[in-house]
């Protein structure tokens, strides 16, 4: 329990060691708003009100450092512990899931600046209720399936969501999720849909369309134009 609550301790897992190859360079350090981007991150966790009480950070071994000095400087109340990341992003979530102590795990990537601690809140209240759950995005553009450079199936975009992180889940649950995949060799683009691969239910959180992915350098500029507004990004 985390003390004084009587709620499960939540323990958040961010994802830090990818190689940023479409961004073309070290993202996570790339400099948003005079902060690094993952210091954006990890200040919504370290938000009393997110509901996280500690905070594990998977990152080459060679930026630990320097992730516990920021970790110290945006969200002191969390302290930070680091752990190696994997060959891929599977393999890290679960070096840091293993590192974790609380009932409940909260996954989000340290690639998505534009998170705010009223989302990570939200998202952890479903997960309670059901047993995991992530953020999504309703789809707006006409969606569809291409096969060699065709159109084969358009797809109804009121029943589609872009999935997000934050997602959060029963810790045991995504242990069972990621064992269960290790053994039949299954590889997904997030820890939701290992854990529907078990035909466990995750629910959907109405997630922000400015909690956007830094994937390429076009991207910053989106996220720069936000924070130039307060007005219009409230965190």
């Amino acid at each position: 329990m985390t003390k004084g609550s009587g709620r499960p301790a939540v323990s958040a897992v961010v994802p830090a060691a990818g190689s940023g190859t479409r961004f073309g360079g070290a993202k996570l350090w790339a400099e948003l708003g005079g902060q690094p981007v993952l210091a954006w991150v990890l200040r919504a966790l370290g938000d009393p009100t997110s509901g996280i009480s500690e905070l594990v950070v998977v990152a080459d071994p060679q930026d630990h450092r320097r992730v516990v000095e920021v970790s110290a400087e945006v969200a002191p109340r969390l302290g930070c512990r680091c752990v190696a990341g994997g060959a891929r992003r599977q393999e890290s979530v679960m070096n840091g899931l293993q590192a974790c102590s609380g009932d409940l795990v909260l996954i989000h990537d340290g690639a998505r600046p534009g998170v705010s601690a009223e989302l990570l809140a939200r998202v952890l209240v479903a997960a309670r209720r059901v047993g995991a759950a992530t953020a999504y995005v309703p789809v707006t553009d006409s969606t569809a399936r291409v096969v060699d450079g065709r159109l084969v199936d358009m797809l109804a975009r009121d029943q589609l969501g872009a999935i997000q992180t934050p997602q959060a889940f029963s810790r045991q649950l995504l242990l069972r999720a990621h064992q269960r995949a290790s053994e039949v060799g299954l590889e997904a683009d997030d820890d939701a849909a290992l854990v529907m691969a078990l035909e466990e239910p995750v629910a959907a959180v109405l997630g922000d369309f400015r909690n956007l992915k830094l994937t390429r350098a076009e991207d910053m500029m989106a996220l720069r134009s936000w924070l130039a507004a307060p007005e219009r990004y409230q965190r």
